[in-house]
């Protein structure tokens, strides 16, 4: 479902560039079949939130960096794309089209999403491709700033689009003082988390402990060898003798 709902996404996203020139002028009915078809490109990215969901059911689920970040992607993601639902019927998108609704929705998805799905991929693969653990705690402190940070930075601009405050001005009327003060606070926090792990990732290559084989306690094949891996990355060919999510809930593993 998961690579059906890509292939869907990837054809029917060709198709619903009409839904930003909703005021431009465009026909009446290329509105309505733009507008339906931004709705339907939602349906394949629900079935991908619902499967990343899915995932953690049933798992033995170690909240250490990676999940933080990982659960904080599926969060982001799934308000990022909530609210283009609101951008693809064309009453609302005339309301709050070219502004600020615009700029948060878009980074809920292209920096809550993506950027929040990144950092926990490098901070799960990090001590396999290093060989080196980086400070768990810091770690931790970099996520929650990232999180809070990107949500205080992003969501009063929902508020600010909805009340009219366009786009690309350096200016605004008093009564959108507060809400950009505090969309100023949060991108502070939000670049002091992204500075973090510069600093702590480029410390641990020098400082860090030994990462071990498989410090998840992970069940893909890649984690049964060195880190970082050797050039022949097994010497002896691996033989898988139990299921892939055959996970046991007293080694406290993480599902990423």
């Amino acid at each position: 479902m998961i690579a059906a709902s890509s292939l869907a996404i990837a054809i029917i996203g060709f198709l619903v560039w009409g839904h930003h020139l909703f005021v431009s002028g465009q026909s009446t009915y290329a509105g309505m079949i733009f507008s339906a078809l931004s709705f339907i490109v939602a349906i394949p990215s629900a079935i991908k939130v619902f499967n990343w969901t899915a995932t953690l059911y049933k798992g033995s689920v170690s909240l250490q960096t990676p999940m933080l970040y990982a659960m904080g992607f599926i969060g982001l993601f799934t308000i990022g794309g909530l609210t283009g639902l609101f951008l693809a019927a064309t009453g609302l998108d005339v309301h709050v089209h070219d502004t600020y609704f615009i700029v948060a929705h878009f980074h809920y998805i292209m920096v809550g999403g993506t950027i929040m799905g990144y950092m926990g991929g490098l901070h799960f693969w990090w001590p396999k491709m290093t060989g080196r653990m980086y400070p768990e705690w810091w770690a931790r402190v970099s996520a929650g700033l990232v999180f809070i940070g990107f949500n205080l930075t992003f969501f009063p601009q929902f508020v600010l689009g909805y009340l009219g405050m366009p786009r690309r001005y350096h200016a605004y009327p008093p009564e959108f003082q507060v809400l950009n003060v505090m969309s100023s606070a949060g991108a502070s926090i939000l670049g002091l988390g992204y500075l973090l792990p510069a600093i702590y990732f480029i410390w641990s290559m020098r400082y860090g402990p030994a990462a071990a084989a498989n410090p998840w306690g992970a069940k893909g094949l890649e984690w049964q060898t060195d880190s970082p891996p050797p050039p022949e990355n097994f010497p002896v060919q691996p033989v898988v003798v139990e299921e892939a999510y055959d996970y046991s809930p007293e080694k406290g593993v993480v599902v990423v």
